[in-house]
This record gives C-alpha cells, sequence and structure tokens, in this order.
C-alpha cells in the first residue's frame, strides 16, 4: 500500500475491476453500483453477495446493485471472485428476462445453473437453496488471473460478524412456515425441517422455510 492508499480504496478498485472483467467477457451482464456492508444480522446466516435490480437512480435512468459482504472477504480471492460470478449470472438473468429463482429469491433453479455454467462456474445442488453452491475452476481462475492477483493484494481486512443474538423467544420451540412453489405452506419443528427436504406432491419443489 501506498500512502494514498486506504483500505477502502484497494478494495473497492480491485472489485470494480473483477466486475468490469466479467462485463467484458460476457457483455450481457449489466452495469452495477457496488455496495459493500455486513453481510450478518446476530444469527446463522450470512450473505455473501446479492444483485437487486433497479435500485439506485442516476438521473432518468435506473441501475442495479451488487452488494458484497464484508465477512466473505475473509475466504480469499478466488471465492470472491466466485461470488461476484454468482451474481452476474443473477444479472444476467434480469437483463434476459429469465426466471431464476423462487421462494423470495433463495431456490436457484435449472436456468440459474446454466447461466452460471456459462459465466465459468461449477455449480452443485443444496437441498434447501437449490443450484447456488458455487465453485470456480481451474480454467476461470485461469481466466481472471490478472484481477485475482488484484484482488488478493486487496483482501487485507474483512468485516467481523456481527455477534449472535441472546435472549427472546426461540423459534426452535415453535416451529416455522415453509412454502413451495405452488403456494402450499406447511407448518413444521425445526428438527424436522432440518433433517431433510420436505417435498410437496403437487408441484415436486422443496418446501422451503418463509420465517428462518
Amino acid at each position: 500500500m501506498t500512502d494514498s492508499d486506504t483500505i477502502t480504496s484497494l478494495l473497492v478498485t480491485a472489485l470494480e475491476s473483477t466486475w468490469a472483467a466479467i462485463r467484458s467477457r460476457h457483455p450481457d451482464v449489466p452495469e452495477v453500483v457496488l455496495t459493500v456492508g455486513s453481510g450478518s444480522t446476530g444469527g446463522s446466516d450470512l450473505t455473501l453477495g446479492h444483485f437487486a435490480p433497479n435500485r439506485w437512480i442516476r438521473g432518468e435512468y435506473e441501475i442495479h446493485e451488487l452488494f458484497v459482504g464484508g465477512e466473505g472477504l475473509q475466504r480469499g480471492s478466488v471465492d470472491v471472485l466466485g461470488t461476484l460470478l454468482h451474481e452476474a449470472a443473477h444479472g444476467l438473468a434480469v437483463v434476459r428476462g429469465i426466471k431464476d429463482t423462487s421462494r423470495q429469491g433463495r431456490w436457484h433453479n435449472e436456468r440459474y445453473r446454466a447461466l452460471g455454467e456459462e459465466l465459468g462456474l461449477v455449480l452443485a445442488q443444496h437441498p434447501k437453496i437449490g443450484w447456488s453452491v458455487t465453485t470456480v475452476p481451474d480454467q476461470t481462475c485461469h481466466q481472471y488471473r490478472s484481477v485475482l492477483d488484484d484482488l488478493m493484494f486487496a483482501l487485507v481486512a474483512y468485516r467481523r460478524r456481527e455477534p449472535e443474538r441472546r435472549g427472546g423467544r426461540k423459534s426452535n420451540n415453535n416451529g416455522l412456515t415453509a412454502e413451495c412453489d405452488c403456494g402450499r405452506k406447511v407448518r413444521v419443528s425445526r428438527g424436522a425441517y432440518d433433517a431433510g427436504p420436505i417435498i410437496c406432491g403437487l408441484c415436486d419443489a422443496i418446501f422451503l422455510a418463509a420465517d428462518m
């Protein structure tokens, strides 16, 4: 780092350069406003990133938002590239008018899988959120070698997770509500939900918790 560099400027520059490199290889990936902040809320969930359509206004134009969770920066440059490519696939879906998720954006379907693979990711299916488990293969790392070097240099800090909330009523004792793609809802205990996927007999989709 030079005297004129700050942690913030290094990080934002490297993330923006990585997004620009993705757009250069895949022109359908849209322009974004980049934000970095907390991906934790004091619970067990952690947001590594998100793509939010049309969240920013510039004159008469709307611009999409790319959020990167500061806690995930600890994982290193390759995994951060994976997060950006993951969100870029959601960006492609918006630009092309493809419905790539359901259940408030949690379930990633086969159309999302195809978009992620188009961007060079390897995707595995998670029983609760679909084709969302991303890996960056060696070939893709080689394609982004220069920006990976910049990311590695810039990732000098990461955000600590929010402290776990204590007190209050525990949802484990009261169960949770889960919903499938056709809109049916069931109320189950946390233990039953965590034991494995619950499949709807009408639409064959997995019931996903709406109040996790």
